[in-house]
């Protein structure tokens, strides 16, 4: 089997796994990180199968909707790479950036590295912030029940993976804890100009939000 239909196999699937995600990590979220990730490899010297797949696969079982397990995810990526016939040198890496990709809080360190880690973790962090980010954020505050916003809660920063992973603090505080700190942990040249583009929006967005929220306009 050839690399692309690989990939268009692997596309189907994550279609088909995905097709009743919470709206911020549905297949449209896949997409969109795919295509961050194609424009961003043009830029990088990564294997571009690796990449493609670790874009598609990177969600596949997020522990968000897993009850923490963050090793569903790895396993469901590695039974279906093995039914495609995908080299073990390559399903392992694929297992490394699932594993390793995700923000976990402030003092988390990540175990792993590669070129191919750090351009599907721009492409997913750059989905993250934005106009698209702020939709995703507040779509999942709803899905988990939040409050948009108690000014007597503040952020808390530099959480453990623990205190992040089990936080129910209202969404705004989210833009504290991990959107407006992704722009200076991008790895890529190309990741972090358009972060901060996006970083910029989102500034403007919460001027606006807490004018709103205290009537001054």
């Amino acid at each position: 089997m050839n690399k692309q239909q690989i990939i268009s196999n692997t596309e189907a699937f994550v279609k088909a796994t995905l097709k009743n995600a919470e709206g911020g990590h549905d297949w449209f979220h896949i997409l969109r990180v795919w295509n961050n990730v194609k424009l961003i490899s043009t830029h990088e010297n990564v294997d571009e199968f690796t990449v493609e797949l670790g874009a598609l696969l990177h969600d596949i079982a997020d522990s968000k909707f897993h009850n923490g397990d963050e090793t569903i995810g790895p396993k469901v990526a590695r039974e279906f790479l093995e039914s495609q016939f995908v080299e073990e040198s390559v399903i392992i890496h694929i297992e490394n950036i699932i594993t390793n990709i995700s923000y976990k809080g402030g003092n988390f360190k990540q175990t792993f590295t590669s070129p191919e880690l750090e351009v599907v973790q721009d492409a997913d962090r750059l989905d993250a912030i934005g106009a698209v980010g702020i939709a995703r954020c507040f779509n999942y505050g709803g899905f988990k029940n939040r409050p948009l916003h108690n000014p007597e809660i503040k952020p808390k920063l530099n959480q453990t993976k623990e205190e992040y992973k089990n936080s129910k603090a209202p969404t705004i505080n989210h833009f504290y804890e991990k959107l407006l700190l992704l722009k200076d942990r991008m790895n890529t040249v190309s990741g972090k100009k358009i972060a901060k583009e996006r970083h910029q929006y989102m500034e403007t967005f919460l001027q606006q939000f807490y004018s709103e929220w205290d009537g001054e306009k």
